[in-house]
């Protein structure tokens, strides 16, 4: 779980790192990492359509996200605004994939 300084709470925080943030495409992710001088921590936030599946399906899609985002949390440079969208192979790949296709996109958008 993502503590509260590590999240994006925001639509105009969402909007402002989509349009002005640098975009990394994955398999199953795109992710978009800006920067914010508002705080020293890195902030994360998640974009889980209903193109993606039904409730459950896109609840579990966040959780798997987050504790990926978690994990990465050390090694992100502070200030970064980290918005990850899901797309629809999400629903379907395992975890293991999941998490090297973002973690993949971080290390080359997001490191310290």
């Amino acid at each position: 779980m993502l503590a509260k300084p590590n999240r994006l709470t925001r639509g105009s925080d969402y909007k402002a790192t989509v349009r002005r943030g640098s975009r990394c495409a994955g398999a199953h992710t795109v992710t978009y990492v800006g920067t914010s001088a508002d705080t020293d921590s890195p902030r994360f936030g998640f974009i889980v359509s209903r193109q993606v599946g039904s409730a459950v399906t896109r609840n579990t899609i966040r959780r798997r996200l987050k504790a990926v985002c978690a994990e990465a949390l050390p090694s992100i440079r502070g200030g970064a605004s980290i918005v990850i969208r899901a797309l629809p192979s999400a629903a379907t790949t395992d975890y293991a994939t999941l998490r090297a296709d973002v973690v993949r996109c971080l290390e080359r958008k997001a490191s310290a």
